[in-house]
């Protein structure tokens, strides 16, 4: 019988665990994340896998061979997080309390032992089962070598190595030659990613053979591909795997990696430190260790339910079963499938719901598949469900109901009774991390089931969800419905428990509702005007093309960050601001606008670049996204995607219009109301420096608020001394720049450049500023303590905000993290009450039956469609309505416009 030798890259799983798992802490509130997840990967590796051999390898600190072939390997790296960092001791000790042999070879990167005790395994007959993320292992597979992802389930041998990169195991160094390695700052072939690179290596058999032939290959890539071979030696030795290191003084031979015995004293220690409940208590047998509530018990993922029941419904009789259990259960996770991922088009395909952990069932109802069978007519299981779908009455549990809500009125019916939604719910406790349902799963249960790519592929092969087979459809829908219960009991307790993540959590569900009504109310979009538009930029931008040619003295492609390097750098001589990865003269947006400081040609491609955008984006693209049906255009609004808690606008993105060129100001005015409407908007006004008032509670800023002073004048009295009626129009404005750079943490340097003037004179304002606004200093230092002590902020209404750099990020990213530090409490609360606000406005529009609409958000506005004859009582009721949505220190105030467009409103 063939033995097995199980090697652990246990550098690669401390980072994943690390970043995958939740912020978990002990009650000490000492990090455990990390150490539980590579402790459950390193349990779940065992159970796998029958090993007669074993190791857990991590690299050592120090140089090895490569930092001496290369002294920029992995020179990009950050610094390894303080909270991890505090993990490596514990994980490394309680690995070895286990019994795993573990090492960590001074000179040597655990890859090298890895490879080397894979071959001397190979040697002896041994097979060896590899435990990874690392992508570069694939170099090592071979009939003795398969890799695992104990993560993902994830199993690669030869043929699976092919499936995944495109090329065999043999070709993997090439493979990676190409591409590069950003994360070890390796460099390979600009612009050459793994398609590309696989597609030359099924052409040309090997990297020399493509070497030999570079010139035959065209483009731009051709030009990269003949520019990076003078590295390939230097790269080849940096992403070849060694399988010949000196290991005997550590590991004589493969008899000393055997599972040792286990120290269960010192795991008992462990666990019952960290808080690992579950472990302790199959430790010691002992039930009553780590009473239930004790706050240690976060890091454990609940236990899988002991038997799983996943059912089609494809007849009457169990969809008559399945409806009575629905109408009993106290909640009930629901979810549906579709033929689109559109909100306004998806159609139904099929339902699935589950009443308890384990219990699913999925009712197919459109399905082509060949061997599809019988299913029942979508129509009567709608009329029968929707006494149950519209029952307010009758709670429901989803993830991202939003788009279910939408899927189901396009079906005709208006789901009610959404009383959770779990994409929500970790968007609450950790905004900074993703909140789609598979990685919810990995991360908080454990588990992993079906992902869409595995049951529909991707690319020009994949499949519409109505295609797929019944029984793997089943088995797909009932995981997400039984996941989503499951997800909902861990993470609603931690919610429930946290006054400031229940107030939020309270906020963030009937947005979800009213954020639906948004959507589907869309807004009037006036082609004809839009034509009008894109026909004169159109005449501009050949202006701006003739003017460029001119200023370079020759024509060129605008468009060519090669040819415009060439141009500027080459002929022109500008100064080089900075560079690309490959080493070319840069030519981006802030190059370009720091060389427009004192060049002409700099200055018209960046209107060149800006109205060609505008064309692209708005001008040329709305009048297509116009829906045929409603004959508006209906943007999605993501609720869960940015960290701050504000709402992000996608197809169309109706959030970034340019609002500080006259071109990108008449964008607006192609957005209107019907016959007999108006569009009218109401805006929070300098809702942040608000905030910043009140969060401070500084006593000047709150007075002038209180006095309803103009602000800008205000603070530029205080920092230059005169009365307020003595400000002139230059200091406004420095006063401007100020109240808004420094709640966005702009230094000094910051505001020298904004202002133009010296650093010194930047510095002098901001000093003369925090004198004048002590309370704000104040804040801003206690802030960036807090933010380091808890790894988070929080605004006014309770809402969390992480900033997983500011403890172990490199000096900028750190820096980074304590600015947002300090704009992310205002930013937050903007966002809080903007929610509150439009929550507020649809709750009143309904309860007294107005025909007035909330047709879009956009940052601290909100815009409605209101018919003539509600003009008067809206324009009234709307900004008292967004002022009295929470009382703050400060008065708040929302200021309205209206017009036939959106122009004339704002």
């Amino acid at each position: 019988m063939i033995k097995t030798l199980l090697l652990v890259d246990g550098s690669s799983y401390l980072y994943r665990a690390y970043h995958a798992l939740p912020d978990l802490r002990n009650a000490q509130g000492e990090p455990t994340g990390a150490l539980y997840g590579v402790l459950n990967m390193l349990r779940r590796a065992l159970n796998d896998h029958k090993a007669d051999y074993l190791a857990c390898i991590f690299d050592a600190p120090g140089k090895t061979f490569r930092d001496d072939l290369y002294p920029e390997y992995k020179a990009t790296r950050a610094s390894m997080p303080e909270d991890l960092a505090r993990q490596v001791g514990p994980i490394v000790e309680a690995i070895r309390a286990q019994g795993w042999p573990v090492f960590a070879i001074e000179g040597i990167e655990a890859d090298d032992v890895i490879g080397t005790l894979a071959l001397q395994a190979a040697g002896q007959g041994i097979h060896s089962v590899v435990s990874t993320g690392d992508k570069d292992m694939a170099q090592l597979v071979n009939d003795h070598v398969t890799l695992v992802n104990t993560m993902t389930s994830e199993t690669l041998d030869a043929e699976g190595v092919l499936k995944k990169f495109g090329v065999p195991p043999e070709r993997i160094v090439d493979y990676l030659m190409l591409i590069g390695d950003s994360v070890d700052n390796v460099p390979g072939v600009e612009k050459v990613g793994p398609k590309t690179a696989a597609k030359w290596l099924a052409q040309y058999g090997t990297l020399e053979e493509l070497v030999a032939q570079a010139d035959t290959v065209k483009g731009v890539a051709g030009a990269n591909l003949r520019t990076a071979i003078p590295n390939f030696a230097l790269t080849r030795s940096l992403i070849t795997i060694r399988t010949d290191c000196d290991l005997s003084a550590h590991i004589p031979d493969l008899d000393a990696l055997t599972m040792r015995a286990v120290d269960r004293e010192k795991l008992e220690v462990m666990y019952e430190r960290y808080g690992f409940r579950t472990w302790l208590r199959e430790l010691t047998g002992d039930e009553s260790r780590i009473p239930e509530g004790d706050s240690r018990v976060q890091a454990d993922a609940p236990a899988a339910p002991e038997t799983v029941n996943y059912e089609t419904v494809s007849d009457w009789a169990a969809f008559d079963r399945w409806l009575a259990a629905i109408q009993a259960a106290p909640l009930v996770a629901l979810d549906t499938e579709t033929d689109s991922l559109v909100e306004m088009e998806a159609r139904l395909v099929g339902l699935s719901i589950a009443v308890k952990p384990g219990e699913a069932c999925y009712i197919p109802l459109t399905h082509r598949h060949p061997d599809a069978g019988e299913q029942l007519p979508k129509d009567e299981v709608l009329a029968r469900l929707a006494p149950w779908l519209e029952n307010a009455e009758a709670p429901k549990l989803l993830h991202n109901a939003k788009y279910d809500t939408h899927v189901f009125a396009n079906a005709g019916v208006a789901l009610r009774g959404v009383a959770h939604d779990t994409m929500l719910e970790a968007y609450v406790l950790e905004s900074h991390r993703s909140v789609s349902l598979d990685d919810l799963s990995q991360r908080w249960l454990g588990r992993k089931g079906l992902s869409f790519v595995d049951v529909c592929g991707k690319g020009v092969n994949q499949l519409c969800f109505d295609e797929v087979a019944i029984d793997v459809a089943t088995q797909y829908a009932c995981e997400d419905v039984d996941y989503t219960l499951q997800l909902h009991a861990t993470l609603y307790p931690r919610i429930e428990a946290d006054a400031g993540l229940e107030r939020i959590y309270a906020i963030e569900l009937p947005v979800s509702r009213v954020l639906t009504v948004v959507e589907r109310n869309g807004v009037r979009i006036d082609p004809e005007e839009l034509a009008r538009q894109s026909h004169a930029i159109g005449q501009e931008l050949l202006v701006l093309e003739q003017r460029a040619y001119e200023l370079a003295g020759q024509p060129f492609n605008l468009n060519s960050p090669k040819q415009l390097g060439e141009i500027l750098f080459g002929k022109l001589q500008l100064p080089v601001v900075k560079k690309t990865a490959g080493g070319a003269p840069s030519t981006d947006e802030d190059v370009l606008s720091k060389l427009a400081e004192d060049y002409p040609l700099p200055q018209a491609l960046l209107s060149y670049r800006g109205l060609a955008k505008l064309k692209s984006t708005y001008t040329d693209k709305l009048p297509k996204m116009i829906n045929a049906r409603t004959r508006r255009v209906h943007t999605s609004y993501a609720q869960a995607a940015v960290v701050t808690g504000r709402l992000a606008s996608s197809d169309p993105n109706l959030q970034n219009i340019p609002v500080r060129t006259p071109e990108g100001r008449r964008v607006r005015e192609a957005f209107v109301a019907d016959p007999g409407n108006l569009i009218m908007s109401a805006d929070y006004s300098q809702i942040e420096l608000r905030i910043m008032a009140h969060i401070s509670g500084d006593e000047n800023l709150l007075s002038a608020f209180a006095r309803g002073e103009d602000i800008h004048r205000a603070t530029a009295a205080e920092i230059f001394g005169v009365q307020p009626e003595a400000v002139n129009a230059e200091q406004r404005r420095y006063a401007k720049v100020i109240n808004f750079g420094l709640i966005y943490g702009m230094s000094a340097f910051g505001l020298a450049s904004n202002l133009g003037i010296t650093r010194d004179a930047a510095k002098h304002y901001i000093d003369r500023y925090f004198a004048r606004y002590p309370g704000v200093a104040r804040y801003m230092d206690d802030t960036r303590e807090q933010a380091r002590e808890q790894g988070y902020v929080e605004t006014v209404f309770g809402r969390r905000l992480w900033l997983p750099e500011i403890r172990g990020g490199s000096g900028p990213r750190r820096q980074a993290a304590e600015r947002a530090a300090i704009n992310a409490p205002m930013q937050g609360t903007a966002a809080d009450l903007i929610k509150m606000a439009m929550v507020a406005v649809q709750d009143w529009l309904d309860a007294d039956r107005l025909g007035a609409r909330l047709v879009m958000q956009v940052h601290d506005e909100l815009v409605l469609e209101v018919p003539r004859e509600e003009s008067e009582i809206v324009a009234h009721r709307l900004p008292e309505m967004m002022c009295n949505v929470a009382e703050l220190k400060v008065p708040l105030v929302a200021e309205v416009g209206t017009g036939y467009t959106w122009e004339q409103a704002h």
